[in-house]
């Protein structure tokens, strides 16, 4: 009877330390040229990050000969020694909308091109990462692309999924990978009269439930990022990335109308482009209590921990709405 109550204590212990044990954190890595500051250094340090996911390019139909094609692939500057590296390639849905595409081909290709670019910057790689938001249209491609790709390439591989892909499943299917990458954002339409198209509660509150019930383990992709939606006499003419709002309410030529809102009071130059007067920028930011509110919501709903929680992207823009410590405390909410 002692060994058996001896035995019941251990095995609650293991349980108990699989219960709690918390996900590491992990980033995006979403320029052309990997070169990272002091302070990207830093907070790599700081939170003891092990794997960087590096988008190593594009793969979108060339203009003129209709065929898939690589984007603006990544050039390194700087030494990713210590780091796990894996490469991530976004693949554009409507690759996967053309009848006519050569699967193999391009899964042979996409591998190559990979080896091509860890060969020349003497990275060695366990797994690649597929992002892509299919559809019921391309599905069917881009299943036969994900088994012929992990054939090809003999690696772990991972794939991002959306939220509207988690509810409906069954008709999106699942992709033969080995772990998925839930994308927690860009859950609105961009639009001007949305709220925030990077994160709406309202909108994850109607699939947060089929989280449950989803088949593929998942890792939590969660944004650090904001941008500005640039409005032209009620139209949204273009996305401004990396808008610093403390600039903005400087300038004489923007006047903040309403939170998060500001008008063109004079035609300008700002950062390349150009502003007319009358023009709207809608700022869209995650704030600290948004991603809180994220990660408490999702660890109420996930039927097991994520392994990683990784943040898009690490950029020193983004990094310094977050005071240091910040990102620990999102992963012990899991």
């Amino acid at each position: 009877m002692k060994k058996l109550i001896l035995c019941s204590i251990i095995l609650c212990f293991f349980i108990s330390c699989q219960q709690q044990e918390q996900p590491k954190i992990s980033f995006y890595y979403w320029k052309t040229i990997f070169r990272l500051s002091p302070k990207e250094k830093k907070i790599l340090t700081e939170n003891q990050v092990e794997r960087l996911y590096i988008r190593y390019f594009d793969i979108d139909l060339n203009p003129q000969t209709e065929k898939p094609f690589p984007r603006t692939p990544i050039q390194f500057e700087n030494t990713t020694s210590g780091l796990e590296i894996i490469p991530v390639v976004y693949i554009k849905n409507r690759v996967m909308l053309d009848k006519k595409l050569d699967i193999l081909d391009l899964a042979k290709k996409t591998n190559s091109f990979i080896q091509q670019i860890n060969s020349k910057d003497n990275i060695a790689i366990q797994e690649i990462q597929i992002d892509c938001d299919w559809t019921l249209e391309s599905k069917d491609n881009y299943m036969r692309f994900i088994e012929a790709f992990k054939k090809v390439s003999a690696k772990k591989l991972s794939a991002t999924i959306r939220l509207h892909q988690i509810k409906y499943f069954k008709k999106t299917k699942i992709p033969n990978v080995d772990r998925g990458v839930l994308m927690y954002y860009n859950m609105g339409k961009i639009a001007v009269d949305s709220l925030n198209s990077i994160y709406d509660q309202n909108i994850a509150n109607r699939y947060l439930a089929s989280l449950k019930n989803y088949p593929l383990p998942l890792n939590i992709a969660l944004p650090i990022y904001s941008w500005g939606i640039h409005i032209r006499d009620g139209k949204i003419i273009g996305l401004r990335n990396k808008i610093d709002t403390n600039n903005l309410k400087n300038n004489n030529s923007f006047v903040l109308t309403k939170n998060n809102w500001f008008e063109v009071r004079n035609s300008n130059f700002n950062s390349g482009i150009f502003y007319k007067k009358n023009d709207q920028i809608k700022i869209e930011t995650i704030s600290a209590t948004d991603l809180l509110e994220m990660a408490n919501n999702l660890d109420e709903n996930i039927s097991q921990n994520p392994k990683e929680i990784i943040f898009y992207d690490l950029d020193e823009f983004n990094l310094k709405n977050y005071e240091e410590g910040f990102f620990k405390e999102i992963i012990n909410r899991f």
